[in-house]
């Protein structure tokens, strides 16, 4: 699950895309051995039997023995690869390998579109006066200062309704090879930026509209910035104002990248309603990503294994595994952007899995009908009856489920924009688990859901095995039901009425 649209580690965007859509030709790499990620190593239990229709049975099917097998060979095939399967790394690439591989041998065809990614790092955010430190944060694609910084001259830029965004806004103002301090709002990032460039200035520091650091910003990479662009807290501005010089470092790096997707869906069903199943496939650098997003990988890839390439159901299903979702949710992003209208409007829901197994879990189900009242506003029409599905499932099990925003963090993201239903289950991230939630699911309260997200230590033993084989659970069912319908009560608009319902959500 990424941090946030600009993640400090890899942010990044997808500037292009070299073949994308829903199974175009392909022939990029296979599966190999298992010394590159490849496909022999786990058998799943039954896997030779044709499955059951029965969304029940599918979900009995999906075994953890088997999803905890695919999250071993995950765990391993990052620790042969510098620890990880980020982003552009030989471990992404094998973990494309091992998935792909696995479902060709079960008979599916398998596409491993390409996509460029424009990546974006942080070596070092300093800013001080006279050696005593204040925080700054590089704002994404911001240029670099070069590790040894800058050492330049404060100007305040008076605050005004366009601050800092009109060359006016400089009148009276020496900002030559100074570091403009301009106020956030009103404009881009990267128009003061341009704005600023264009006044001769060194550097930018946008000052936060709240206390606390300018978290999670980013520039516009096609604008091409100049110079360099950091955030700066409110309650530091007036400091950093009054000061007759700062030394600010900023020392980032912008590189062009490649990743893939992987995708694979049935043969059998209705091309005109498809039910999409995924899951992000990359880790972040900082380590192998087991729970994040092993788990949800392991379980829809054992549920297409259980489900098989030709099942007798109503509605095609497409089974995908993003790359570069760490990096700002790019390969589910460039896949929506690559789709026509039509291919766009055959797409019936999504469902997205990320994070199933966190060691202090929750049970989460995305909240469609926005009843929680938090964050974000309700999901496209057909949203609330995902939701429903899944909390029936759980509660059929004794479990009760709690709503989830839809606050931008994980896949469905590019679906819901575009007005695709969507819903998934989740196990918790970095937020805290409340007494509340403790008391109703066991865990600690007062503690992060997984404590160990986005760290070296997301491995195997980092994962509730009782968790994930809930929710792995709730993966087949899930992917079984609408498979099977996607009408009723529980179903999602069809036809004119979905052609409606995406237009008003977009409006």
């Amino acid at each position: 699950m990424a941090r946030g649209r600009w993640g400090r580690a890899g942010l990044s965007i997808a500037v292009a895309v070299l073949s994308v859509a829903g199974c175009a030709a392909d022939d990029s790499t296979e599966g190999g051995g298992s010394g590159s990620g490849g496909s022999g190593s786990v058998d799943s239990p039954s896997g030779q039997a044709p499955p059951s229709l029965d969304p029940y049975a599918i979900a009995d099917r999906v075994q953890i023995e088997a999803v905890t097998a695919h999250l071993s060979e995950l765990e391993r095939i990052a620790g042969e690869n510098d620890g990880n399967r980020a982003l552009g790394t030989p471990g992404y690439d094998a973990s494309v390998d091992y998935v792909a591989g696995r479902l060709r041998d079960a008979g599916f065809d398998v596409q491993t579109p390409e996509f460029d990614v424009t990546g974006f790092d942080v070596e070092t955010e300093a800013l001080d006066i006279d050696g005593t430190p204040l925080g700054v944060r590089a704002l994404g694609f911001s240029p670099s200062t070069g590790p040894d910084g800058l050492t330049v001259r404060p100007v305040r830029v008076p605050a005004d309704e366009t601050p800092g965004c009109e060359p006016t806004d400089y009148d009276g103002l020496d900002v030559s090879g100074s570091a403009v301090l301009v106020d956030r709002g009103a404009c881009t990032f990267s128009v003061k930026e341009q704005v600023a460039a264009d006044r001769g200035a060194a550097a930018v520091l946008v000052v936060n509209n709240e206390d606390g650091p300018l978290s999670d910003a980013g520039l516009a990479e096609d604008e091409k910035p100049r110079i360099p662009v950091g955030g700066l807290a409110r309650q530091d501005a007036d400091t950093v104002a009054g000061a007759s010089s700062v030394n600010l470092t900023l020392d980032t790096t912008t590189e062009r990248q490649r990743s893939r997707n992987v995708i694979a869906e049935t043969s059998t069903g209705a091309a005109d309603n498809v039910v999409v199943v995924g899951a992000h496939l990359d880790s972040v650098p900082e380590g192998p990503g087991v729970n994040d997003n092993g788990t949800g990988v392991a379980s829809v890839l054992e549920t297409a294994l259980q489900l098989g390439a030709e099942p007798d159901v109503a509605n095609k299903v497409r089974f995908a595994f993003w790359g570069a979702e760490e990096a700002g949710l790019v390969g589910s992003a460039r896949y929506i952007d690559g789709l026509s209208d039509d291919e766009r409007r055959d797409i019936a829901l999504y469902l997205n899995f990320d994070m199933l197994g966190s060691p202090n879990p929750g049970y989460l189900v995305f909240d469609g009908d926005d009843s929680d009242g938090e964050g974000e506003g309700p999901g496209p029409e057909g949203s609330a009856g995902i939701e429903r599905t899944f909390a029936q499932f759980f509660a059929e099990r004794g479990i009760t489920v709690s709503g989830t925003d839809f606050d931008g963090r994980s896949d469905y993201g590019p679906f819901v924009a575009v007005g695709i239903p969507a819903g998934g289950v989740f196990s918790g991230a970095d937020d805290v688990k409340t007494a509340e939630q403790a008391e109703l699911w066991g865990g600690t309260g007062g503690k992060a859901f997984d404590p160990n997200y986005h760290t070296a230590e997301d491995d195997v033993a980092n994962v509730d095995r009782d968790a994930l084989a809930a929710a792995a659970a709730a993966v087949g069912y899930g992917t079984a039901f609408y498979a099977l319908s996607v009408d009723g009560p529980d179903g999602v608009p069809v036809g004119d009425a979905r052609v409606q319902a995406r237009e008003a959500f977009t409006e």
